[in-house]
């Protein structure tokens, strides 16, 4: 009973997060308030206590919010970016866990190389969701975003497979060398990648069998939909291969292909708020789940340095500030290197770091805040080596850890505003002028579609329509269609009739559903008919919002 009550206060804070950040009379942050909030509920005065179980954490929040991301993503501008986001996520990972993992060897002391490389491990992921939810949607320039998000896609995989290498050469189950490490992350990733893509593949083939099956029943595909992710990670972890990786394989692969096209109407309008209310869940979950970890963190860590002689508190806030600086310090100089190296070695196809400007580098630096994998990924560390002892400075770890992610959001809501003052992210002109464009060639090919349909209904002996009849409907909607297509020369004035046609079309189902509730009441029509009407009327005021 107290997991239930627990999870239902821990929901109950999420929904309500976004209404406080919206009532305050300053602007904070989603992610940031609910990590507060979450501060707040695990301060002894209120004393919620959540055990965090990063093996838990790490099937239950991660492969769904991966799925999403990777079902958003279009598959050729990822492919496109290929060469920057492996530039980032793979290369910079490695020399990110190489470089700063000797700095932290160095700096602080007590902590052996092994357990530095594992904290320089888990930092180097970064996080898209947390920057979303810092800079808000559409803030950050196209070209910029599109490659953070691939980044942080992929170097979760990177970085959680170089904290596993680390974990095992502490824990004294393997020995390290760069040729076993090389082919054991090609290996882990790649069957990450094709684990996710066969998975998706079977639920595909078996979704067309359970269609037929169930008679079309929404609810029973659209709850096989929610389970495909955790299918994929786990099945992909249970063979040893890259579950993150599999499960952004498997959105990408079921955004890209014609599933959810494919799939019917129910199902589609029901998976899509589903999926919406989910990620505002889990993601509001994550940062909540930081914010109830820190009371517990800072009083181990404080209580923990104080009973080392080798350690001071201020010491160990030194030190996530001074980690924080070198983490930013090399993002900024490994993209002002790919930049050189692109204008001075590619200059027939050069990457897309040759175009940005100083500021554009800025922002990408700081657009590297840090989340949940490494929340997940620190405190995944054992408490104890193999041998029974305490696995060295892992107090540490946590704290500089945990502090890096805070200390990068604060940074990211401080800085990236000022660095995007003044930026235009999109061309608006040319977005309505794309939509223009495409909405007069699917008019023309509608439109030859529906000369066929109407020819065909003609020579039909079943049919039996009346021509009159026939030729009023196809016109009537042909005319439609051809204001699509002639409006490119008047495209304001096609724009306000369709505009006009949308608002008195959704007035008029409102009056309808107000009728039919008091038909109801009137005991004039049974509840399944009334059912029934307003079902048809939200499927039709649904496909009309959509475009509003």
């Amino acid at each position: 009973m107290e997991i239930f009550f627990t999870i239902l206060i821990l929901t109950l804070i999420v929904s309500l997060s976004g209404v406080v950040t919206r009532i305050l009379p300053f602007q904070i942050p989603l992610p940031l308030m609910q990590i507060a909030l979450g501060a707040l509920l695990a301060w002894p005065k209120f004393g919620l206590h959540v055990d965090f179980n990063p093996e838990l954490f790490l099937v239950l929040f991660i492969p769904p919010l991966l799925f999403s991301d990777g079902w958003k993503t279009p598959t050729r501008e990822f492919l496109r970016h290929g060469g920057e986001i492996v530039a980032l996520a793979l290369v910079l990972v490695i020399i990110t866990v190489v470089g700063i993992g000797y700095l932290i060897y160095w700096m602080v002391p007590g902590i052996p190389l092994v357990a530095a490389l594992a904290l320089a491990a888990v930092l180097s992921p970064t996080d898209a969701v947390a920057l979303s939810g810092i800079v808000g949607e559409g803030r950050i320039p196209k070209k910029l975003m599109d490659i953070l998000q691939g980044e942080a896609l992929m170097n979760d995989a990177s970085g959680l497979v170089s904290l596993k290498f680390a974990i095992a050469v502490a824990m004294g189950t393997m020995v390290f060398s760069v040729g076993g490490a090389s082919l054991e992350f090609v290996k882990v990733a790649a069957g990450g990648l094709l684990a996710g893509v066969a998975v998706t593949w079977g639920y595909s083939k078996s979704l067309r069998l359970i269609t037929r099956w169930s008679g079309g029943d929404a609810a029973t595909q659209t709850v096989l939909l929610l389970l495909l992710p955790f299918a994929a990670y786990l099945i992909a972890e249970h063979i040893g291969v890259s579950g993150i990786l599999a499960a952004v394989a498997s959105g990408m692969t079921i955004g890209q292909s014609g599933i959810i096209r494919n799939a019917p109407l129910a199902m589609r309008l029901r998976g899509n708020s589903v999926w919406a209310m989910l990620e505002f869940v889990f993601n509001g979950m994550v940062f909540i789940m930081l914010g109830l970890q820190l009371p517990d963190i800072l009083e181990t860590s404080i209580t923990q340095a104080e009973l080392d002689p080798t350690i001071q508190t201020w010491m160990l806030f030194t030190d996530v500030i001074l980690i924080y600086a070198a983490l930013m310090v090399l993002r900024f100089g490994w993209l002002w290197l790919m930049k050189r190296i692109s204008l001075r070695f590619m200059t027939k196809r050069p990457m897309v770091f040759g175009d940005y400007s100083t500021r554009e580098i800025l922002i990408s630096s700081f657009a590297g805040v840090r989340g949940a994998i490494t929340l997940a990924g620190v405190l995944s560390i054992p408490l104890l080596l193999s041998d029974g002892s305490a696995f060295p400075s892992r107090y540490q770890l946590v704290f500089i850890a945990t502090g890096v992610i805070l200390f990068s959001l604060i940074c990211g809501v401080i800085v990236l505003p000022l660095l995007l003052r003044g930026i235009q992210v999109s061309d608006k002109a040319q977005h309505r002028q794309e939509e223009r464009m495409a909405r007069a060639a699917a008019a023309e090919v509608a439109i030859e579609s529906l000369h066929k349909m109407e020819e065909r209904l003609a020579n039909s002996q079943e049919e039996n329509i009346d021509a009159q009849i026939l030729n009023e409907v196809s016109a009537r909607v042909i005319g439609n269609l051809r204001r699509r297509i002639d409006g490119n020369d008047d495209a304001d004035s096609a724009l306000l009739i369709e505009n006009l046609e949308r608002r008195m079309r959704l007035n008029a189902l409102r009056a309808e559903r107000g009728e039919y509730y008091h038909l109801r009441a009137q005991q004039k029509i049974s509840n399944e008919t009334l059912m029934k009407l307003l079902h048809d009327l939200d499927l039709l005021e649904a496909l009309l919002v959509e475009h509003e």
